[in-house]
């Protein structure tokens, strides 16, 4: 078994009610060994007390005072982290000092980030100021609707604030100036991990139209005179009853416009616009290896913006190399909701026909790399035979026969199987079949989920997606007697994935898990 690169732990895996679980995960390297700065937060609906609560289990305190460190985990995610402190408390905030570098924050939504806002002043007793990284349109509505010494005290480093945390806005899709080869685009996280930033649609809200730009703007945008909205109107020799401030309310509703069968037009209706969502992939240093974590996130199918076919694309390469293992993506209901209400949200037959559009992305990854290795050895041989007519007469060209028997073409290459994580859902039996029609538009190949061919097995044929585990986080509890909505959710994406020969496992995390990749 190969050693894990990545540990996920899992502060808070559910999409609420309940505030003391909602999203929030800790990413590091193995290589790193606890280091300094060795930790990326990705979401931070729970951060500081996640931490507490894990520490208060595992913690074990050397009874000598003068020892460094004065305790070592000695069980649980955080086995082997030695701390200076005593308590549990103390060594949590510890954690959140100085071995969390950053905080990713895929949308400024409250649970993915109202830890991060009551944690943020125990950066004080640190060297410097919390990095939090996000795509522009999350950080100016941080900055406008939060960190704005109305809603909470301005304790960044912009417009006069305390400069306990930085903004770091991230460019969407990677940032081209940095990395090489297969790093292009990422930056820094933290020590050991690199990462590269897509948007995605987390359903639709109405916003302001500004008809100069022809495009929707949030509060904050350059555009609009932003300083309104915290300011007296007179003060800005703005009347009150001119003064229509941008409004980013949802609705349970869908756009009037998008009938049940119908793709969304979103020019028809200015007052709508898309909630923008993100997708991180996350890469090591050392290994290579890479996975992804999502925010909230809708199917293209009903989206006003599709944007998820994307992400999928960029997957699929690293898929099929055996780089991309594992996937944490929210299914917050089960199938019974309907898709007007789901409020930009996956439940399990939008995510399994998600996938399926994975799969075939990465169909069409493998094809590629046969046929470009097909076309370096057509190349190889076309020289060779161009070398061999140089040695001979023009009127006595050799046959060329034992070239032309080695003139074939590759097998797609085969897929590693997953590292073993902590957790045992069980294992998923997937059938070889074809997969059901697409629902989102697309490709013919999208629509026609094909097993790729075990190269160590010829002729047996192997589900796309076999190797990649899938966690579902985000899952909304309904606070009822009975089963956990877990257990429904997971048994429906097991059953759709088997009739799609899908070939991938789901996992449901618990709170205070650790996870290997």
């Amino acid at each position: 078994m190969d050693k894990a690169a990545f540990q996920v732990i899992v502060l808070g895996p559910t999409g609420g009610p309940k505030e003391d679980a909602v999203t929030g995960l800790l990413v590091r390297s193995t290589s790193t060994k606890w280091s300094k700065g060795s930790i990326v937060a990705v979401d931070a609906g729970t951060l500081l007390s996640g931490i507490v609560r894990i520490l208060e289990q595992d913690i074990s305190v050397d009874s000598n005072d003068n020892c460094e460190p004065k305790a070592l985990v000695k069980q649980g995610p955080f086995t082997g982290m030695g701390l200076p402190h005593m308590t549990a408390h103390a060594n949590a905030a510890y954690v959140f000092r100085e071995i969390i570098a950053s905080v990713l924050i895929t949308h400024p939504h409250l649970d993915h980030m109202s830890g991060l806002a009551i944690n943020t002043p125990l950066v004080e007793a640190s060297n410097g100021p919390k990095t939090v990284a996000a795509l522009p349109s999350a950080i100016s509505a941080m900055k406008n609707h939060m960190f704005n010494d109305v809603i909470w005290p301005n304790l960044s480093d912009e417009d006069g604030g305390a400069g306990l945390i930085t903004y770091q806005r991230l460019v969407e899709g990677g940032n081209p100036r940095f990395g090489r080869g297969e790093s292009r685009g990422y930056v820094r996280a933290c020590e050991g991990l690199v990462t590269k930033c897509l948007s995605i649609s987390h359903g639709r809200c109405k916003q302001q139209y500004h008809d100069e730009t022809g495009r929707h703007h949030r509060v904050g945008s350059a555009v609009f005179a932003t300083d309104s909205m915290v300011m007296p109107a007179r003060a800005l020799s703005i009347d009150h009853e001119t003064l229509t401030p941008p409004c980013s309310i949802y609705s349970p509703a869908r756009s009037p416009h998008i009938g049940p069968n119908n793709s969304a037009t979103p020019a028809k209706d200015s007052n709508w616009a898309v909630v923008e969502s993100s997708a991180f992939f996350l890469r090591d240093d050392t290994t290579g290896n890479e996975i992804i974590i999502f925010g909230d996130i809708e199917p293209d199918s009903v989206s006003l913006e599709p944007r998820n076919k994307r992400v999928w694309e960029i997957a699929a390469p690293k898929i099929a190399s055996g780089s991309l293992q594992a996937i944490f993506i929210e299914c917050s209901y089960n199938d019974a909701i309907d898709d007007e209400t789901l409020y930009g949200h996956l439940c399990p037959r939008h995510l399994i026909a998600e996938l399926k559009v994975l799969a075939a992305k990465v169909t069409d990854a493998q094809n590629s790399h046969t046929r470009g290795r097909s076309s370096k050895r057509k190349r190889k041989d076309s020289e060779s035979t161009g070398a061999m007519q140089d040695q001979v007469s023009p009127r006595s060209v050799r046959p060329l026969s034992h070239l032309a028997k080695s003139n074939t073409s590759s097998p797609a290459p085969g897929r590693r199987s997953a590292t073993q994580s902590r957790m045992n859902s069980g294992d998923v039996n997937m059938a070889d079949s074809s997969a059901d029609e697409q629902q989102a538009t697309g490709n013919n190949n999208e629509n026609n989920v094909e097993a790729a061919t075990d190269d160590d097995n010829p002729g047996v044929k192997q589900p796309l997606l076999t190797g990649l585990s899938v966690y579902i986080i985000h899952i909304k509890d309904t606070l009822t007697d009975g089963p956990h909505p877990s257990e429904r959710i997971l048994g429906e994406l097991r059953t759709h994935s088997e009739a799609a020969g899908l070939g991938c496992e789901f996992f449901v995390p618990k709170q205070g898990e650790g996870i290997w990749i």
